[in-house]
């Protein structure tokens, strides 16, 4: 849990950073959409990386 929290959040601010400007006119629910959009697949092929790196440290 740990180890996806501290991928997650910095993915989250950097998307907000970058994207946030771009869709700021648009409704909330679009904005909230293209964040998924990006964010998932990210969170899909990143995280079981870190999990596989880190399974030692995650099972102790």
């Amino acid at each position: 849990m740990l180890i996806t929290w501290l991928f997650v959040y910095p993915v989250i601010n950097i998307l907000f950073a970058t994207i946030f400007p771009l869709v700021k006119e648009q409704h909330q629910l679009v904005k909230t959409l293209v964040i998924t959009l990006i964010l998932v697949p990210i969170l899909g092929i990143c995280l079981p990386i870190l999990h596989k790196k880190f399974d030692a440290w995650i099972r102790k």
